[in-house]
């Protein structure tokens, strides 16, 4: 299994639309969402827009082919494209990863085994 995590800075202006857009999620994206892969996915964001996303999946880069392949993501990623400043490409794939240093339970194993 592997975590990931990114962030994005989305349009301070935009920000309540954003939110929003996020409190009831067209079914087919979160359907797609599941089908390639992805779990545990969480979305956080701050006053000015900094928003950090994390997900769990076996295979990123699979979970990334199937969605850039499922025509539901499309129309969904389009107009989500439009809420982040400088951004290249789908949100879901021009987001910046975050390296991770410290996992608890990873570390909590190691001691009791």
């Amino acid at each position: 299994m592997t975590r990931v995590c990114f962030q994005l800075q989305v349009k301070p202006e935009r920000l309540t639309e954003y939110i929003e857009r996020h409190a009831a999620v067209w079914p087919q994206m979160l359907q797609a969402i599941e089908q390639a892969g992805r779990r545990n996915y969480s979305l956080f964001v701050r006053g000015d827009g900094f928003l950090v996303g994390y997900y769990e999946t076996d295979d990123d880069q699979a979970a990334q082919r199937a969605l850039d392949a499922d025509p539901r993501t499309a129309a969904w990623e389009a107009q989500m494209s439009g809420f982040f400043v400088s951004l290249d490409g789908r949100p879901d794939q021009g987001a910046e990863r975050l390296t991770e240093v410290f996992h608890l339970e990873d570390q909590l194993a190691t001691l009791n085994s």
